[in-house]
């Protein structure tokens, strides 16, 4: 496959996702104001869109709260930088199983699964430009979460989503996922050109090599727009391998608390690092007006 460099890439700043990662960085943030804040020092660094979990304030906890999805929401849209909103729609599909010989009743800690219209609930009150689908079940992490996105799932959560005219990024974890990723706008459910994130080496999705990688790029439409990301110290190197594949990138603690060895990171500070890589590969980084146009986005403003 042709190596075919993107000229114009946008940065996606994956703010504090919903991992257990709250007591290993004072820098994940948790409270709606803090999430806010560190989503906007991100855009003011380089970042056009800005992807985003809430938290509750007090634990670091993942949380689906309405409340604080719209108290995060009016502070960025009020901020006096402009960025891309993209809400998480992931939570809500968690099972965790119990014992290997008694699967079932499932525990109650970390299974959390709810149906489509509540899943999406935050977004239809918060009408942000972008929302994540992610696109397939796989086994996750530990070793009985199971995170479920059926088919029928997934319809009912596109179809809400193209709706209520929010773009759905796609998040791919594996082949399969990208696989019925093209099935759900063959059938009408979302609508084409599609824009996917590409997650390699989240356990147990897509590898972490350049085989994989390429091998998932070459089956992304050629009128689709694609970014990728990988987690950890391969971060930056995910960087330029997205933008010599032809696609954009995704940084941020979400995905990797670590600057450098031994120095824990700032969002704005992988922000900053990953615009100087795409810079220095001889490409431009984008602004959330250009990103808009490009992926045919509507700018919304704060409520009132």
């Amino acid at each position: 496959m042709p190596l075919a460099m993107t000229n114009e890439v946008f940065i996606t700043c994956a703010v504090t996702g919903s991992a257990r990662t709250q007591d290993r960085s004072p820098h994940v943030p948790r409270s709606p104001k803090q999430i806010a804040e560190s989503a906007i020092a991100a855009a003011k660094a380089g970042a056009a869109i800005v992807h985003c979990h809430v938290r509750d304030p007090d634990t670091g906890a993942p949380s689906r709260k309405r409340a604080y999805y719209r108290e995060l929401t009016d502070r960025i849209r009020s901020a006096d930088v402009d960025v891309v909103l993209n809400l998480t729609a992931g939570m809500g599909g968690d099972i965790v199983f119990g014992d290997v010989e008694a699967p079932l009743p499932l525990q109650e800690v970390g299974t959390d699964l709810i149906g489509a219209t509540a899943r999406v609930a935050h977004v239809a009150d918060c009408l942000p430009e972008i929302c994540t689908l992610d696109c397939g079940t796989m086994n996750f992490a530990e070793a009985d979460h199971v995170m479920t996105n059926t088919p029928g799932m997934l319809t009912a959560m596109g179809r809400r989503m193209t709706e209520l005219g929010v773009k759905p990024e796609i998040e791919v974890f594996d082949t399969g996922h990208l696989w019925y990723a093209k099935q759900l706008v063959a059938d009408g459910v979302l609508e084409a050109p599609a824009l996917v994130q590409l997650c390699m080496g989240v356990p147990w999705g897509a590898p972490n090599d350049l085989n994989t990688f390429l091998a998932m790029v070459s089956n992304v439409p050629e009128d689709w727009t694609f970014s990728a990301f990988s987690l950890g110290r391969v971060q930056m190197a995910y960087v330029a391998a997205a933008v010599l594949a032809g696609g954009h990138v995704r940084v941020g603690l979400e995905d990797n608390l670590w600057l450098d060895k031994g120095v824990l990171a700032q969002n704005w500070q992988l922000v900053e690092r990953a615009g100087r890589i795409i810079e220095n590969m001889g490409a431009k980084v984008m602004g959330p007006a250009e990103v808009r146009k490009t992926l045919g986005l509507t700018k919304r403003a704060p409520h009132a």
